[in-house]
C-alpha cells in the first residue's frame, strides 16, 4: 500500500510520565452545566471562571455511568469552549439514533432476526433493522475518520452502525451510545470474511454492478448482504456507491460490510438524495467532522490516564499550549535536516513561537513573562532534539520561557498492536488540547486532532527533496479532514475530465494538503 496511508503509534514515555504525576484523573463533574471548584481535576488550566458545557450544546445524551468513561464529560474542562454549536436538528437526530441502536443493537430480538437473514441469499420483504458494519483498515487516524463517515452513512439511510475493533483497537473508546453497544459481536458469523475484502471481492456491491452492465435494475432481488469497499485502493466500480441513483437499491440490502481508510463524507454532501438532510443537520459545513469526532470518540479510562498524566506534569501550567505533528513518509526523500528547516521557517514565518537572542546569554527580567509548551507528536526524536536544544541554549528575545516535550518516538509505526494504538489515540487528544495547532500535510492523525479541538490548523508541507518551501505551513482553511481518494472522474463525451465539485455545492473543494482530494468548507468564508 502507498505508505501515505500509514499513520503512527505511541511509545513507552507514557510509563515515565505516569510515574511523574500519579494521579488517577478522576474528578467528578456536576450534571450538565457546572463551575468547576478549586480541584486540579475540574479545572485544570486554573481558571476560576470557566463554566464547563459538560453536554456540548446536547450533542452528548446523559444517561451514562459516568465512572465508567470518566472523559465523556470532564474532556470539555480541558479545552477551550467551542464556539460550534450543534445544530438542534442535529441533537434531535442523535437522540433518535441513538433510540434506534438501543432497539436494534447487539443481542436484542431486532438484531437476532436480522442475523438470521444472512443464512438467505437474498431479501423478500423488508427488515425491522439494517446495519453498517465498519470493519478496520490502515492506522488509526485512517480509522477513526472513517468511522465517523461511516456513522454519519448511517444516521443519514437509518441504519445501525456496529464496529469491529478486533484486539489492537480494545479498550480504547468508551462505548458512545447510552446504554446499548456499538462493537460488532464477537460470533458475527461473517467475520471471516472480512479479510477478504478488497476490490473485485464476488460479495462487493462494485463487483455486483459490473456482472449486470452498471445496470442495478436489473437485478431482481437485492441480497442478504453486500459489502462496499471505500479504501484508498478501490476501482471505479467501487467507486459507484456514490451514484445518487444506486442508493435505492442499497437501502434495500439488510447489511452493508464496509471497509474503508479514508474521510468520505464530502462527497455524501453530492449526493443529491442526501443534500437537504445535511443541510439540516449541518449548517456550518465545517463543523461536521467537530461534531461527530467529539459525539463518538471517548478516551477510555486507561488512555484518559495517559492523557491527564502528561497534561498535568507538562502542560497545565503554561500560558499557551502548541501543538507540532510531523509527519514524514519518506524518510529518504525528506532529509531529517530538511524537515527541521521547513518547522524553523513554519514557527519563524508564523510567529508561533519567538525567536531566540543570539547576542545575550540570559533573557532580561519580565514582569509579564509567557510560558509557552510545545507538544511534539513525531516517529523521531530529531525534531524535538533540535528544537529543544535551541530554547535551551538561548534565551527568547521576549523573555517567554519555552517549555519543549515529545510523549514518544516509536522510529517505526506499529500496526495491529493494542498498547501502541492507546498510545497514539493519547497523543492525539493531547494536541486536541492545544492552542495552536501545526498538522502535517496528509496526515490523518493530524486531522484527528483538529478536529477534536475545533482548531483551523496551521498545514505543514514536508518537503520531498533537498530543499524547504516558500510557504512552511500556510493555514487552513478549514477543520474539516480531506477525503484524498474521491471518485474525481466523469464521462463527458467520452473524455475524462476532473470533476469541479464547486461548480455543484460551494462548500465542497479541492484540499490544501491534497491536489485530488476534496473537503468542506465554510462557503461564507471563501
Amino acid at each position: 500500500m502507498d505508505i501515505f496511508q500509514m499513520e503512527r503509534s505511541g511509545s513507552s514515555t507514557f510509563v515515565l510520565i505516569g510515574e511523574v504525576a500519579k494521579d488517577n484523573g478522576t474528578g467528578e463533574v456536576a450534571e450538565n452545566v457546572t463551575t468547576p471548584s478549586e480541584s486540579e481535576d475540574k479545572h485544570p488550566s486554573g481558571t476560576e471562571s470557566m463554566v464547563v458545557d459538560k453536554l456540548l450544546g446536547g450533542l452528548l445524551a446523559t444517561g451514562f455511568d459516568e465512572e465508567s468513561c470518566i472523559s465523556r464529560y470532564q474532556a470539555t474542562s480541558y479545552r477551550k469552549t467551542s464556539p460550534h454549536k450543534p445544530s438542534a436538528y442535529l441533537v434531535s437526530k442523535l437522540r433518535k439514533y441513538e433510540d434506534l441502536h438501543k432497539r436494534c443493537g447487539p443481542n436484542t430480538e431486532s438484531y437476532k432476526r436480522a442475523l438470521k437473514k444472512l443464512s438467505s441469499s437474498h431479501i423478500n420483504g423488508t427488515t425491522d433493522c439494517n446495519y453498517i458494519v465498519w470493519t478496520p483498515s490502515n492506522g488509526l487516524g485512517n480509522r477513526i475518520i472513517s468511522m465517523a463517515s461511516s456513522f454519519l452513512y448511517a444516521v443519514l439511510t437509518n441504519r445501525v452502525l456496529l464496529v469491529d475493533h478486533g484486539t489492537d483497537m480494545a479498550g480504547i473508546f468508551c462505548e458512545p451510545f447510552p446504554n446499548t453497544s456499538w462493537l460488532l459481536p464477537m460470533d458475527f458469523p461473517l467475520t471471516n470474511q472480512f479479510y477478504s475484502l478488497q476490490p473485485g471481492n464476488a460479495h462487493s456491491y462494485g463487483h455486483l454492478l459490473k456482472i449486470n452492465n452498471m445496470n442495478i435494475s436489473t437485478v431482481s432481488q437485492p441480497p442478504s448482504f453486500l459489502h462496499i469497499y471505500l479504501a484508498y485502493n478501490y476501482d471505479k466500480h467501487d467507486k459507484l456507491f456514490f451514484q445518487d441513483q444506486n442508493q435505492g437499491f442499497l437501502q434495500k440490502v439488510p447489511w452493508l460490510i464496509l471497509k474503508s481508510d479514508q474521510y468520505f463524507v464530502p462527497y455524501l454532501f453530492l449526493i443529491p438524495s442526501f443534500q437537504q438532510e445535511l443541510g439540516k443537520l449541518f449548517p456550518d459545513k465545517e463543523t461536521v467532522f467537530h461534531h461527530l469526532v467529539r459525539y463518538l470518540f471517548h478516551p477510555s479510562n486507561q488512555a484518559w490516564g495517559l492523557i491527564t498524566r502528561f497534561y498535568r506534569a507538562y502542560l497545565a501550567s503554561a500560558d499557551q499550549k502548541i501543538g507540532l505533528q510531523v509527519r514524514v513518509f519518506d524518510r529518504k526523500a525528506s532529509p531529517v535536516n530538511v524537515v527541521l528547516e521547513q518547522i524553523l521557517g513554519c514557527i519563524k514565518k508564523e510567529k508561533l513561537l519567538p525567536q531566540v537572542d543570539e547576542q545575550k546569554p540570559i533573557a532580561s527580567p519580565s514582569k509579564n513573562q509567557t510560558l509557552r509548551a510545545i507538544t511534539i507528536a513525531s516517529l523521531y526524536p530529531e525534531y524535538y532534539e533540535r528544537i529543544k536544544s535551541m530554547y535551551w541554549m538561548k534565551p527568547t528575545v521576549n523573555g517567554d520561557v519555552i517549555g519543549v516535550y515529545q510523549p514518544s518516538h516509536e522510529e517505526v509505526q506499529h500496526f495491529g498492536n493494542n498498547i501502541h494504538n492507546m498510545k497514539a489515540w493519547a497523543e492525539i487528544s493531547i494536541l486536541s488540547l492545544s492552542d495552536i495547532l501545526v498538522t502535517s500535510s496528509w496526515s490523518t492523525f493530524g486531522y484527528v486532532a483538529q478536529g477534536l479541538g475545533g482548531l483551523k490548523p496551521w498545514i505543514l508541507y514536508v518537503p520531498a527533496g533537498n530543499q524547504p518551501t516558500d510557504q512552511p505551513c500556510p493555514r487552513g482553511m478549514s477543520m474539516e479532514p480531506c477525503f484524498h481518494f474521491p471518485p474525481d472522474y466523469h464521462r463527458v463525451s467520452n473524455t475524462r475530465q476532473r470533476l469541479d465539485t464547486g461548480s455543484l455545492v460551494p462548500h465542497v473543494r479541492q484540499c490544501e494538503d491534497a491536489s485530488k482530494g476534496i473537503k468542506l468548507f465554510n462557503a461564507k468564508q471563501l
